[in-house]
């Protein structure tokens, strides 16, 4: 295969009844002793685009004196044991904190929009534009970081982006404070009038993956069997395993064992739900598991895959639901989510809100690991790939957009260094943090995002 110069393309699917499975970077896919090898081999940054709601203790005037969120240190030697990004210490590394800027386009613009925070923060987090007040149809916002990047990179793979939360996001009508609940069901934007529906149950994450170009009457038929998407494509794999050198059998077989794995905790989490037992979340569909651990860590997993097989360069995740009143008892603080962020700025509630914070960032460690593990073209998938996470409000008690908790992870395929932290100036948009991680990407062209007014230093 080397020495005669060929080489599987990066579009190769294994099919069967039912599924579609795309592959993961292999060797192989590069042309050999060619000039073109090194230009093949440069992948296309990923883009992970995930939301946290109700702020961050940090961002209080007590959580700022003790650091609870950005580090006391400025550059490249910060600690991060002693506040709530202490689970990140062991991937810090790859880590980038941009700490003290100001998401002003989530702010009451009029009289009438006054109490309307919580209502209006997601539509904000990417697209750093101010949502029209509205609980109508007529919605209007702008366009998402996500969006603007999946538009001109995402065209050339199955999905174009895939878009995935946790809790219910399926209201209809208003909310509250005459905001439509489309605002709070979505943080990605493909217009400034046309939010995205986000997909609640892994299972319909996994069809979407595997099953692209399937009818429905073959994946019913697959499902109605019990068996696996991968028993479906045995005698493809095999073909393909009998053309591989070692290295890049080895890589498919760890790629192909990650998505069985996968697929087999869909299928207990659906087994149990359906057992007829009493359930945590009665109203969530099927294959939604209880434990919320175990549902964000399946909805990581599934983006790993995705990037993994290139089958979408763009995801973004909507982790919590506005006004959610969800208990993490793993955080050792049981009170409801929304309850803990009204603090009254109690240093000992403050502290208790921290937990919870930590607690989430903790599961974000599980992805950045996630990612490092696995490999791809010069380096890992962590190497080329750029996590945004962050919360559209900074202190929950006061419902303010200041000092709004962001911190990023990996490489974005080389332009960023990582083990940074920079502190913007006091009233700094966080818009400029995202015009400059657009120009990361690649866009080189763009002046201006949202209410920006200039690109934070990322060096």
């Amino acid at each position: 295969m080397f020495i005669t110069r060929k080489h599987i393309s990066r579009r190769t699917m294994l099919r069967g009844v039912g599924a579609t499975v795309a592959l993961p970077f292999l060797e192989s896919m590069l042309p050999a002793m060619s000039p073109q090898r090194a230009s093949a081999a440069k992948p296309r940054t990923r883009l992970a685009c995930i939301e946290m709601v109700h702020g961050a203790a940090g961002s209080a005037k007590f959580g700022i004196e003790k650091n609870l969120w950005a580090p006391a240190r400025e550059g490249r030697e910060f600690d991060l044991s002693q506040g709530n990004l202490a689970p990140l210490e062991t991937v810090k590394d790859h880590i980038t904190i941009v700490s003290n800027t100001d998401m002003r386009p989530a702010e009451a613009f009029e009289l009438h929009e006054l109490g309307g925070d919580h209502f209006r923060s997601s539509a904000v987090f990417l697209t750093q534009a101010h949502p029209k007040q509205t609980e109508g149809s007529d919605v209007f916002c702008g366009i998402s970081i996500d969006q603007i990047y999946a538009q001109r990179y995402g065209q050339d793979t199955p999905l174009p982006s895939i878009q995935l939360s946790i809790e219910s996001v399926d209201q209809a009508g208003g909310c509250s404070y005459n905001y439509s609940c489309v605002y709070t069901d979505s943080i990605s934007w493909a217009t400034a009038t046309k939010p995205l529906p986000m997909v609640r149950d892994p299972r319909m994450v996994f069809d979407m993956l595997f099953g692209a170009g399937a009818t429905p009457q073959d994946r019913a038929e697959r499902l109605s069997t019990d068996r696996s998407i991968l028993d479906w494509i045995t005698r493809e794999v095999a073909g393909l395993k009998s053309t591989l050198p070692t290295t890049d059998r080895s890589r498919v077989d760890e790629y192909l064992e990650t998505i069985r794995e996968i697929e087999r905790r869909i299928h207990k989490t659906e087994e149990r739900n359906s057992s007829g037992d009493p359930r945590q979340l009665p109203t969530a569909p099927v294959g939604v598991p209880d434990s919320y651990e175990e549902h964000v860590r399946l909805m990581f997993d599934l983006q790993a895959l995705a990037f993994a097989g290139d089958i979408t360069r763009v995801a973004s995740l909507k982790m919590s639901r506005d006004v959610s009143g969800r208990s993490f008892p793993e955080s050792g603080n049981s009170a409801g989510f929304h309850g803990a962020s009204h603090h009254n700025g109690n240093e000992q509630r403050i502290l208790q809100f921290g937990q919870i914070n930590r607690y989430h960032v903790s599961l974000m460690t599980y992805f950045v690991d996630k990612l490092r593990k696995m490999k791809d073209a010069e380096g890992t998938l962590l190497d080329n790939t750029l996590v945004l996470y962050g919360s559209p409000m900074g202190d929950g008690n006061l419902h303010n957009h200041k000092r709004v908790p962001i911190f990023l992870a990996g490489h974005a395929g080389g332009s960023l260094k990582g083990r940074l932290h920079v502190k913007a100036a006091d009233g700094t948009p966080t818009a400029n943090l995202y015009l400059a991680l657009l120009h990361k990407l690649g866009f080189d062209d763009q002046k201006v995002f949202g209410d920006s007014t200039g690109a934070v230093a990322l060096e």
